[in-house]
Formats: structure tokens, sequence, C-alpha cells
């Protein structure tokens, strides 16, 4: 097998910060030895989330086993996601800004046509859907667990809570068309084709302020493990969260 340096477009501060949580980690559970040192498995998990780089490729990269590599990575995510912010954090949060943005995604998966609680009509694709929260500056407080693609945003918005949370604290969102009758907090553009000019003009106005979420979004997507999950279905949430507390921390 050929082997090739590569590089990783993240910052230096990114990869002290996983160290560091890496290193508490290794003292709380009493480690003495590893193949790999705390910065080298940072650089490993920040390579397989950032790259995608598969483990196979990892384990060449490193000169380690593929398992250690999983081992590695597993404990790296587990590490991160314990860090993520809980959606009352995130409200105490956003209740200093003026509104938030609310956006669902659905992150593909490899999974089969048989698998139907995971296909997205919508997308025409398997996949995991997640909401999202940003603030008015782009900042991601918040991202939900991941439930099957086949779930509605609306509804995955209720189940997870976010419609309730939004009332309790009393902010308003802006979110798209699939939002419609969230509840009174929550705003969306008028729908139809022809549409009077203050609802168009409204529209314009509604689309400028979510571009922000989008923008956001795609920030997110730019962590291209999570264009292809190839992993369980039970890790996504966790490798979600992973994800978020590196953007936040490389923001």
């Amino acid at each position: 097998m050929l082997v090739y340096p590569s590089s990783i477009d993240l910052s230096s501060r990114t990869l002290r910060y996983l160290t560091g949580q890496l290193v508490v980690r290794r003292r709380e559970i009493g480690t003495r030895w590893r193949r790999l040192a705390a910065g080298r498995q940072a650089l490993l998990v920040l390579a397989h989330l950032r790259c995608g780089d598969t483990y196979a490729q990892l384990a060449a990269g490193f000169g380690i086993g593929i398992a250690t590599v999983y081992r590695y990575v597993s404990e790296g995510v587990d590490v991160l996601a314990a860090l993520a912010p809980t959606l009352d954090e995130a409200m105490t949060t956003a209740r200093t800004k003026a509104f938030v943005i609310l956006d669902g995604t659905l992150l593909p998966i490899d999974r089969i046509a048989a698998d139907s609680p995971y296909y997205s009509g919508k997308h025409k694709r398997h996949g995991m859907n997640v909401q999202v929260l940003t603030d008015p500056f782009g900042r991601l407080p918040w991202a939900s667990p991941a439930l099957p693609g086949s779930t509605h945003d609306p509804t995955a918005a209720r189940t997870h809570g976010i419609i309730d949370a939004l009332a309790q604290a009393g902010l308003k969102c802006w979110a798209d068309k699939a939002y419609q009758g969230a509840g009174r907090l929550v705003r969306v553009p008028f729908r139809g084709r022809r549409l009077k000019r203050w609802k168009r003009r409204h529209n314009t106005t509604h689309a400028k302020i979510r571009c922000v979420g989008e923008q956001a979004m795609a920030a997110l997507k730019g962590w291209r493990l999570l264009r292809k999950l190839r992993c369980s279905t039970n890790r996504i949430t966790d490798i979600v969260k992973a994800v978020l507390v590196l953007h936040r921390t490389s923001a």
C-alpha cells in the first residue's frame, strides 16, 4: 500500500483543544501507554471527521491497526460529544440574541431501499434528519439528535422540544416553508405563486435573514464525514455533536 502525506484545513488551535481533552480523558481512566500520543490521536480523529478518511486509510497513514483506529476515533467522538451544549443551554445563550434561525438537514447514509424509515421522500435518498439552530451572526449554538430521514422537519422540531423551548423563552425564530403551523414565534415565508407585492417583499426579507442559517449549515457540512456517513445510525448523533463542538472551537 502506498502512503502519502496530506493536510487538514483546520487551525492548530483545534488540534490543541482536542489534544487537551484527550489528555484529561487518559488521566481519568488511568491510561499508562498508548500506541499514539494524545496529539497524534487528536490528529487522527480530525482527519476522520474533517476529511472523511476511512479507517483503512488512517491505519496505513499512522502505522497502527484498523481496530486501534476504530477505538481511537470512538473515544475522541465520545469525549467531544459529552461537551456539546444541551437545548436548555442553547436557549439560555439564545435569549441574549434578537432571534434564531431554525433549519433541518438530511445527512446521507449508506442504507438500502429496504430501510424505509431512513428514506426521505423530499430528498429522494436515505439519511438522518438533524435540526440546527443558528444565531444572527451565523454561529451554531445547538444541533439536535439524529432522527430517521423519513421524519418531517416540523415533527422533528416538536420531538426535540424546540418549539416548546422557543415559546418558553419568548424567542423569535425564522424558518423555511416546511415549518408552516409550527407556532406563533416561528416565522415562515408566504406560500403560493401569485402573491401580493407586500408578501413578495416579506419573502425577500425573510430569505435574506435565513441565508445566514444556510451559510452556517454549509460550513458545518465542510466536515466531509457528514456528506456520507457509513457508520451505525446509533453513532450519528454523537458524531454530529462532536463535529459541532469542533466547529465552534475552530470558528
